[in-house]
């Protein structure tokens, strides 16, 4: 939708029932402007109330002269003491010990200078985190006069956070400060994709193997502790978590982000180039005033944000920039121009170019055979293009380490040139994708080969994957019958035994596909994750023996009913996402029966429409913290057995009927069932 529709149908909802809008972050009075649209402030036109943070009194003001204003207090001394303990010292210090007395001495004199900022309590408190005498805590504690006197920063509000963040980015290991400065490359409030975060870290050699902190360590895990160490210091806030503990995203705060994009500019690191100033932020530490501020010199990371409005993907002063060896889009799905030719641009003049990342351009475009001369490329990432032509000369790009060919157009044509990248570790296909030079896709080179993603197989040889022996992620998609599927699983045994994450994807004309995927299954033990998508009427009987899994997803399976049996026995799992059709139209009835799902802690149903009725005993998933119910229009009332789930914190409900969502509200007759859980969310 075009920005008046969305202001327009936002409207109408708050008109038609009483919300509770939060807009966070409002830096400017113009920014306000621009969505007001959408948001009714009066009561004749709403019973809605909004709630608006702002860093500017001006803005507040602006927004509603009548409103109630409310300026959040700094922390008292007892309650800075208390935050800045739980992080500092968490335990680790006897409170009788000479020790922790000294400690609570130097940290209390240090806390007066945090003026009771959270902010700057947290990240002080990060840094001595990792110091475990007194002698280091009165380095930090000499070191704090320091920047008080450097004066950080014009405006005094900020004064207590900006010494801190100063100090705190001093304070890091020199192998660190790079791995923090890379984030400024990001939009603010952006949720940083992990996996994505190492991959350009690598490309960028800002790890290498010799940080690594034992035997047999790859890359990834090297880079993962990096991050896990700014999060320690608290400069890196953690997003998502994943089923097995992981970190999928992180993030930092505003401030923090700014004295990325200063020091990256001092040091010519990084450079963000904003294709509008429109919604321009006013503060003097903002990242947007940063960068215009910044001198041209020679820069080796260029940030470009685009909108509908840039006319060109590359500003014309980088054009010529010999310097530059990484460029990373943000905001080109918003971009309107038509690019068949122009994205030649980019390839035509940055030649040194290690990263490239160019993701979710709308308008089609053409990748040119001038990628070729790219040779230094690490990572390379088109996802979400329209992007209608891989070029052979792909192949000239032999020290990538990260491809990504997830592109729009699902049928696109891949030139047979990807066995020549002997250093990629992760590779990311279309889901269907077909062969520009005639013969299987050869993969047999790849032996650094991490994540495939997906290997059909109908365009490649399974026989390729015995090599593969550090893959981790595999994705199959099984578009033929395979005659001599024992023999593949045989001679690629001890690669398929180090697999973690399996997707096994079934196309409905494959006959013999149950027999096939529980073969397969078999063979990957030690997996923590397993997607199954397809025609497949049973599991494989010995599921419940795999030690590691932990996620499983099930969509188009078609089950019979009795294979709840084998998936509710899974003793370590923790994720189940039972998606359309996971069960047979026979299937009507879905039983979880006492005992079952002893350590489960998430369940999504979704589109299934094939299940009449639930059925939860007590004793059933014991652990049970968040559930989802989505589009199962079959479910004409919530399972009785829910007012047994005591662990139920959050339940959410999108797409089903308005008398199923009545009945869970306030006084509806299934109210009861539910009314020990904190958060209900309707969609």
């Amino acid at each position: 939708m075009r920005d008046y529709e969305i202001a327009k149908k936002l409207f109408r909802v708050q008109q038609g029932k009483r919300c509770l809008v939060i807009l966070d972050d409002i830096w400017s009075i113009e920014t306000f402007n621009s969505l007001k649209a959408a948001f009714p402030l009066t009561c004749e036109e709403t019973q809605s109330r909004i709630l608006l943070t702002t860093r500017n009194e001006a803005v507040a003001l602006h927004a509603d002269r009548n409103g109630f204003l409310h300026q959040p207090q700094a922390l008292n001394e007892i309650k800075s003491w208390e935050l800045f303990e739980k992080i500092a010292l968490s335990g680790r210090v006897d409170k009788d010990s000479g020790v922790y007395i000294k400690m609570k001495e130097l940290g209390m004199e240090m806390l007066r200078h945090c003026a009771g900022l959270p902010l700057a309590i947290t990240v002080l408190a990060g840094v001595l985190a990792r110091k475990n005498t007194v002698n280091e805590w009165i380095t930090v504690h000499a070191n704090v006069y320091v920047y008080i006197r450097r004066g950080i920063g014009p405006e005094e509000e900020y004064a207590g956070a900006s010494w801190v963040l100063a100090l705190s980015y001093d304070d890091l290991p020199y192998h660190l400060k790079p791995c923090l400065l890379y984030l400024g490359h990001f939009p603010e409030d952006f949720e940083i994709p992990v996996k994505r975060l190492t991959q350009l870290w690598m490309a960028e050699g800002l790890v290498s193997l010799t940080q690594g902190q034992g035997l047999g360590e790859e890359m990834e895990d090297i880079a993962y502790h990096c991050l896990s160490e700014l999060m320690i210091r608290c400069v890196v806030q953690v997003g998502e978590t994943g089923s097995i503990g992981t970190i999928k995203t992180c993030r930092i705060h505003d401030l923090v982000r700014d004295l990325c994009l200063s020091k990256a500019e001092e040091e010519n690191f990084l450079r963000v180039v904003n294709s509008s100033q429109r919604n321009e932020a006013i503060s003097p530490f903002s990242s947007s005033m940063v960068t215009k501020a910044a001198p041209l010199g020679k820069v080796r990371r260029l940030a470009i944000y685009l909108n509908e409005n840039a006319d060109t993907l590359v500003p014309s002063r980088y054009e010529k920039d010999d310097h530059l060896r990484s460029l990373l889009y943000f905001g080109l799905k918003e971009w309107r121009r038509q690019c068949k030719r122009l994205i030649l641009t980019m390839f035509k003049d940055f030649k040194l170019l290690r990263v490239l990342k160019v993701e979710g351009m709308n308008r089609e475009a053409e990748l040119p055979s001038e990628i070729g001369n790219m040779v230094h490329l690490r990572f390379l990432s088109l996802r979400g293009s329209n992007i209608k032509r891989i070029p052979a000369s792909l192949g000239n790009l032999i020290c990538l380490q990260t491809l990504d060919l997830r592109v729009e157009d699902s049928w696109l044509f891949i030139p047979n040139v990807i066995w020549k990248m002997k250093h990629v570790r992760h590779l990311y296909l279309p889901f269907f994708h077909r062969l520009r030079l005639s013969g299987k896709l050869k993969i047999s080179t790849l032996h650094n080969l991490q994540t495939l993603y997906p290997v059909s197989s109908s365009n490649c040889d399974l026989n390729d994957l015995t090599g593969l022996t550090n893959l981790r992620k595999l994705s199959i998609t099984l578009s033929s019958p395979l005659e001599n599927l024992e023999e593949i699983l045989k001679s690629t045994g001890s690669t398929l035994n180090h697999i973690r994450s399996l997707f096994v994807y079934t196309d409905l004309a494959v006959t013999g596909s149950t027999e096939q995927v529980t073969q397969i299954v078999s063979s990957c033990r030690h997996i923590y994750k397993l997607k199954l998508e397809g025609p497949t009427a049973e599991l494989p009987r010995e599921l419940h023996c795999f030690p590691n899994l932990t996620k499983l997803t099930l969509r188009r399976f078609f089950l019979k009913d009795d294979q709840m049996g084998i998936i509710e026995k899974l003793p370590n799992l923790t994720t189940l996402r039972l998606e359309q059709n996971t069960f047979n139209e026979d299937a009507k009835i879905l039983v979880f029966s006492r005992g079952g799902f002893p350590h489960l802690q998430f369940l999504s149903l979704f589109h299934m429409s094939e299940v009449k009725e639930w059925r939860v005993e007590d004793g059933a998933m014991p652990s049970l913290r968040r559930l989802s119910i989505k589009y199962c229009n079959g479910l004409m009332t919530i399972v009785d057995g829910l007012r047994y789930l005591t662990t139920l914190r959050e339940l959410s409900i999108e797409g089903m009927s308005s008398t199923f969502q009545s009945k869970l509200k306030a006084g509806g007759a299934d109210f009861h069932k539910i009314q020990h859980v904190t958060s209900l969310v309707f969609g």
